[in-house]
């Protein structure tokens, strides 16, 4: 059993997505531009949302977690949308 506490109640920093800290740190160490990068996931909450924060063109694949009808339930859209990884062509 494990118990995490907080105390000297500052709030945690997350790097994890959907945070674009960690993304703008992968962009740094590569030597990559925002305009020039696309990140690719299969989830709206946390792949899509890290690269819409972080300023990146998206792409939804539908072949994981989220489905084309979780779309309008976001404040925010995909760049692209496509069935699978495989079927990408604007890269």
């Amino acid at each position: 059993r494990f118990i995490a506490t907080n105390p000297d109640t500052r709030k945690p920093f997350y790097v994890g997505k959907p945070s674009p800290w960690i993304i703008r740190a992968a962009l740094n160490k590569m030597q990559a531009h925002s305009e020039e990068t696309v990140i690719v996931g299969d989830n709206l909450r946390t792949d899509i949302l890290a690269g819409f924060q972080a300023g990146l063109e998206t792409i939804l694949v539908l072949s994981g977690v989220s489905t084309i009808n979780d779309i309008d339930s976001m404040p925010f859209r995909p760049s692209w949308i496509y069935p699978s990884v495989a079927e990408i062509d604007v890269i």
